[in-house]
């Protein structure tokens, strides 16, 4: 007795067999050859007959067998056994699935093909078209192409190696060149080199499927102008496909999915050229793919199920609802190493075997045609992220960037002159690796005019680039007469701050911004909130962001702490003005975020007293105080005199 009968005379028959053998569920398959037999593995739970079977033979197995459902897996073209196969099961009162192999759509070969409805009506079709014919669509039907009036010299048929098809075959005149005797899948690469190699013009199949090889035929004829002659199939209106049968199995018999594997798959351009074969590969063996639809769009001649979601949490959650899926691809655009959503994935699916195929990323592919070298180039992505671009380009000779968003090359271009960039040179890539692929070269002025598409990379070359000093000296802002640190002080008060990178910094009391400008040059990834009450010290903050090109400070006019509330929260900041609510500032920040870094400079006692007063009534511990005296040598007559400067006190805290 078994649980399931096979009816196996396709791959996914056969597939489906192997997967309730490791699934332990008692298992008979039924084909109807020896060589059908032959690929088949014995097991404890896996029987096989090579028997063919009558209608009445049917209903004796399932009488003996008493199996629970019958798996119908037979060849499309099979209607007369499918049709006994239901008789049988519908006379036994057995539970009958057929598994129907899924109809490959004529728009994903991607060429004209010739339809007819039979072998006599495409042999019809040859009889007065010159050229050798490559024939696969089975032993059984060759007899038609006698028909042919030079069958013997310009038809080559392709049929299983098995002695009953090759004994067949010979008998109806098909034998040396003419014959080759082979167990497929066949690839699109071993089509290609068949077709060639006997010179073809013609070849003949039937619309067998995804899973029969049809478009790996179908491909490797367009690629040597061949035409392609189908056989259009049987029309079956009910059924299931292969992994709908495994869902329902897995139901009935109450089946663990099997072991998981999820390979991430850089997609490349976008376009099936620039997709590696490794990934090509990976698509064709998998069950199931992910990623946003122009993705799948690329990928729709493999004839997978595709699903249009491309979120971790959105493609697990569809997951844990199909567990028939076992090879599961994620498509991602690019390289997988590069600013890619691939990112993170093999840690969120860490219950299954994770692997990634790495793509051609737009860096690689764009520098290469616009023949530029990409190794020294820095590499920045303002596609779904703030980055600060300005500084980047400031500071770098080269600088490549993904672009992301409605109008995102042209606000770079008016920001970059805004900052005075005048003299750059820049490439934009749209759409790079589809048929509208469009590169365009100029500067940021005839850039700033045009309109370009969202997909955008972008390739700009400063030959002012310049790297950031430690000093700037105090002549150099512009100032009026607003307040403003000086060098010295701002030299200790920003190695106190220990500013990284990424930091976020409240400047308090800005006044020409001189602070803010420094700090966002070390903070280059991050942001500095000026703070400042005067009017004119804003505009001062305004046009000194300019003169040294930095972004990435943000001037708040207003008063502090009421100013600060809803500012994001800082890693650092400086106070160089208090206006007596130095208490309440420091409250503040460390209530934003206990773990801030806080500098504060003094020039009178009563702000030394007001910031002790604060460390002492919040139990400060972690704080440090120093006072410097600056002095600067002045000219009388021949002589220099020290002239000294007021003593600042600088209190750390964090």
């Amino acid at each position: 007795m078994c649980k399931v009968i096979i009816f196996a005379g396709t791959t996914e028959g056969r597939e489906l067999s192997e997967y309730l053998d490791r699934q332990k569920v008692s298992t008979m398959v039924c084909v109807a050859t020896e060589y059908g037999e032959s690929l088949l593995k014995k097991s404890d739970y896996l029987s096989v007959s090579g028997k063919r079977l009558t209608e009445e033979e049917m209903e004796q197995l399932f009488e003996t067998e008493k199996p629970v459902v019958v798996v119908d897996a037979t060849h499309p073209y099979a209607t007369v056994v499918s049709a006994h196969i239901k008789e049988a099961c519908k006379a036994k009162n057995t539970a009958y699935i057929r598994l129907l192999r899924e109809e490959t759509k004529q728009s994903e070969t991607k060429s004209d093909l010739v339809y007819v409805d039979s072998v006599a009506e495409a042999c019809a079709y040859l009889e007065d078209k010159a050229g050798n014919v490559f024939i696969t669509t089975g032993s059984k039907e060759l007899k038609e192409y006698m028909k042919l009036s030079d069958y013997k010299e310009r038809t080559y048929a392709r049929v299983l190696s098995s002695k009953e098809a090759m004994q067949q075959v010979m008998e109806l005149g098909f034998e040396g060149k003419n014959l080759i005797c082979m167990q497929g899948p066949f690839s699109e690469e071993m089509n290609y080199i068949m077709l060639k190699e006997i010179n073809a013009k013609y070849l003949v199949t039937k619309e067998a499927g995804r899973a029969g090889g049809f478009l790996e035929k179908i491909n490797a004829a367009k690629r040597l102008n061949i035409t392609s002659i189908v056989i259009g199939r049987p029309k079956e209106e009910e059924g299931f496909s292969y992994f709908q049968v495994v869902k329902h199995l897995n139901e009935m018999f109450s089946l663990k999915s099997e072991p998981r594997e999820i390979s991430v798959v850089g997609i490349g351009m976008g376009s099936l050229a620039q997709m590696t074969r490794e990934a090509e590969h990976a698509v064709r063996e998998a069950d199931v793919v992910f990623g946003a639809s122009r993705m799948l769009e690329t990928v729709e001649e493999f004839g997978k199920p595709a699903v249009p979601l491309y979120k971790k949490e959105e493609i697990d959650a569809f997951l844990k609802e199909h567990l028939e899926y076992r090879k599961i691809v994620v498509l991602v655009s690019g390289d997988v190493g590069f600013y890619s959503a691939a990112s993170g994935l093999s840690d969120y699916f860490a219950e299954y075997k994770t692997s990634y195929v790495c793509g051609i990323s737009s860096l690689s592919y764009f520098c290469g045609k616009i023949a530029k070298p990409w190794e020294a180039a820095k590499l920045i992505s303002a596609h779904g992220r703030q980055v600060n671009t300005v500084d980047i380009v400031r500071r770098n000779d080269k600088v490549f960037s993904l672009m992301g968003g409605d109008r995102s090359v042209v606000r770079l271009m008016q920001e970059l002159l805004d900052y005075g960039f005048e003299e750059l040179l820049v490439w934009v890539g749209e759409n790079l690796g589809y048929e509208t692929e469009k590169i365009t070269y100029g500067s940021p002025r005839e850039l700033a005019a045009l309109e370009f598409d969202k997909l955008c990379v972008v390739y700009i070359e400063n030959p002012n680039a310049r790297a950031d000093g430690e000093r700037i000296k105090d002549e150099a802002f512009l100032r009026g007469d607003v307040p403003m640190t000086k060098e010295e002080i701002r030299t200790v008060a920003l190695s106190k701050l220990e500013l990284e990178k990424g930091s976020i910094l409240y400047d308090i009391g800005a006044g020409t911004g001189s602070v803010s400008i420094q700090a966002a040059q070390k903070a280059y990834e991050g942001v500095v909130y000026a703070v400042e009450k005067n009017a004119e010290g804003i505009l001062l903050i305004e046009e000194n962001k300019k003169r040294f090109q930095v972004s990435n400070v943000w001037a708040v006019e207003g008063v502090a702490p009421e100013a600060l509330w809803d500012l994001p929260a800082p890693t650092h900041a400086f106070i160089g003005g208090s206006g007596g609510k130095l208490g309440e500032m420091i409250r503040l920040l460390q209530e934003k975020n206990p773990q801030i870094k806080i500098v504060i400079t003094a020039i009178t006692l009563e702000t030394v007293s007001e910031a002790m007063q604060g460390i002492k009534e919040l139990a400060i511990k972690d704080y440090e105080v120093i006072q410097l005296q600056c002095a600067r040598a002045k000219k009388a007559g021949p002589y220099h005199m020290m002239m000294g400067q007021n003593p600042v006190t600088v209190i750390t805290i964090g």
